[in-house]
């Protein structure tokens, strides 16, 4: 099993000067030693508007200077906003690309449509249409990497004239392929289009495994057919993490921070509502702790039970971790810059993370993996061979487009033209 760190750059208020370029320095250190202690995967979303709960707005920059700073571990989107509202999908394919080429080919797609009213409403998206959206621009980004060049569209949501887009990435036809999963139907459309599931919802290893189980049944199945020029089977969950030989150390320095990542989650695309630059998060979510107080902190180890099961002890994560392995999960990617989180207390779990936990589920890994895609190998050749994909222009079919120079000065010579001819008669 595989393991990431996952990034939303959490800041609750109150703010003060200097605050968000310490939050930036510290998530670009963290994963500098990430990548030193051989953590597979840096995950960072792409959000707007959501105060506190994400200051993640232009992933692309901050995964660039990761790539600066890092020599192995994989930079993902996780995910960039694909829908033309937020980003055109040919600027969304030159970032990629460009993304992929500063980092020697460690990019992985990241792919969503957003649930938030604050981003839709903010990039006017309509919501009863997203899906749709999402889907023809993930398959025009990907033909837009691969096709040299690429043909030309006219959508029902955008329309883009024959153009080569450059640069192209490294990885080729283009960078593995994922796509934000909260419900389980979800993670039957990444399966039925055959893109890697990043699974944003805290489920436990009873739920997980029934996840793992459809998710590659459907991929194995006559459902799939890929929407990318390759097909990326994976599935990845995330997990809260703190990690101290002292569980009650681990979780005075990581549960609060994942019960704000929690309550701020709910609130923004559940149940709460919003005035932009005035609601204090923070505030309501001490509001609520202070109410549960008592019951909460009654009984750690229970408190730590399910989707907390990633704060405690190194054997504590052994144990947690263990049943995601043994469900068949590829992945899990780390919750660790949540809330109020320090950023000492996180490089010091990273640490022993890796030192004590990690060592035993990479050395089954590679052996792991070989088998998985040996026994993929078969079902993943059909799906290819079912899917349709746009087809490439001749040479002689591909348009010849005019500087507008010379537009320009033609219809001047053609308009000087007219008003030079003999009048009749």
């Amino acid at each position: 099993m595989k393991f990431g760190i996952f990034y939303e750059h959490q800041l609750p208020r109150p703010w003060h000067d200097g605050d968000e370029q310490k939050l930036f320095n510290d998530a670009l250190e963290q994963v500098e030693i990430a990548d030193r202690l051989g953590i597979d995967y840096a995950w960072e979303v792409e959000h707007h508007f959501l105060e506190e709960y994400s200051h993640s707005s232009a992933p692309e920059v901050f995964l660039a200077a990761c790539s600066q700073r890092t020599k192995n571990i994989r930079l993902g989107h996780g995910i960039r906003q694909v829908i033309p509202g937020y980003n055109h999908p040919a600027r969304t394919a030159e970032v990629i690309a460009t993304l992929d080429l500063v980092s020697n080919g460690r990019v992985e797609f990241g792919t969503g449509e957003s649930s938030a009213e604050l981003e839709l409403g903010g990039f006017q998206v309509p919501v009863e249409q997203k899906r749709k959206i999402f889907m023809e621009s993930v398959e025009q980004i990907c033909n837009m990497l691969a096709m040299d060049p690429y043909p030309g569209y006219q959508g029902q949501y955008f329309d883009m004239p024959c153009r080569n887009i450059v640069p192209k990435p490294v990885q080729r036809p283009h960078p593995p392929l994922w796509v934000a999963c909260s419900q389980r139907e979800t993670i039957r459309m990444a399966a039925r289009l055959g893109i890697g599931a990043l699974t944003f919802a805290f489920v436990d290893p009873l739920e997980a495994t029934e996840w793992v189980e459809e998710y590659y049944s459907i991929i194995k199945s006559d459902e799939c057919v890929p929407i990318g020029h390759t097909i990326n089977p994976n599935i990845c969950m995330v997990s809260s993490f703190s990690c101290h030989q002292d569980r009650e150390v681990a979780a005075q320095r990581g549960l609060a921070g994942f019960e704000f990542f929690s309550f701020a989650l709910g609130s923004l695309y559940a149940f709460g509502e919003h005035k932009p630059g005035r609601t204090d998060l923070w505030a309501e979510f001490e509001a609520l702790k202070k109410k549960q107080l008592d019951e909460d902190m009654t009984d750690i180890t229970s408190a730590l039970s399910g989707s907390r099961g990633g704060i405690g002890t190194p054997d504590d994560l052994r144990e947690h971790l263990l049943k995601f392995e043994s469900c068949g999960v590829d992945q899990v990617t780390f919750i660790q810059q949540a809330g109020r989180n320090k950023h000492e207390h996180i490089c010091e779990s990273l640490e022993l993370f890796a030192a004590e936990v990690m060592p035993e589920f990479k050395a089954r890994e590679a052996e792991r993996e070989r088998k998985k895609m040996e026994e993929l190998e078969p079902y993943l050749e059909a799906a290819m061979a079912r899917r349709i994909g746009m087809a490439a222009l001749a040479d002689d079919e591909i348009p010849v487009f005019k500087s507008l120079g010379r537009k320009v000065s033609e219809e001047s010579a053609q308009e000087e033209s007219i008003y030079e001819r003999p009048a009749a008669g």
